[in-house]
């Protein structure tokens, strides 16, 4: 099962689009403290709509926690910063897929420590980053995508 986790994300629209994503499609979604907000934000509620009782929300201290907790999952880490795109992997639908904050991105030393598992979305040199709700939104879609075409 495919698991969305957000490392201390700041903003809480972005938070909100990504769970009512996650509401659409029972996929759980994993928030990494500190977080830049209250989960009682009203934009967050607002982003989320009235969604929030349909996703299946964790709130960990660390990431280390997330991590012990799915040891066995595969894991793929997002960064503006890394080299290899996201479309060369060949997801099954049962990964972690790790998203750093707004401001920061990933830890430093979790890109260090996974730089066989450091993903992309391309763009081009106009922009630091996408927004975090989209990024999550292209991956997320296209491991839906992938696992529907190997259903087939």
């Amino acid at each position: 099962r495919m698991r969305i986790v957000l490392v201390s994300p700041q903003i809480p629209p972005n938070t909100g689009s990504i769970g009512r994503l996650c509401a659409g499609h029972d996929v759980p979604l994993h928030l990494v403290e500190p977080l830049g907000f209250e989960l009682t934000d009203r934009y967050l509620k607002r982003a989320g709509l009235d969604y929030w009782p349909h996703i299946p929300l964790s709130v960990h201290s660390n990431l280390d926690e997330v991590l012990m907790e799915y040891a066995n999952a595969p894991k793929w880490y997002f960064s503006a910063r890394a080299t290899r795109p996201y479309w060369e992997v060949d997801f099954k639908g049962d990964e972690l897929l790790i998203f750093g904050s707004e401001t920061k991105g990933l830890p430093e030393q979790v890109k260090k420590e996974n730089p066989d598992r450091l993903l992309t979305i391309p763009h081009n040199g106009n922009i630091r980053s996408l927004n975090l709700a989209t990024a999550v939104g292209v991956v997320f879609y296209e491991v839906l995508r992938q696992v529907a075409i190997a259903s087939k």
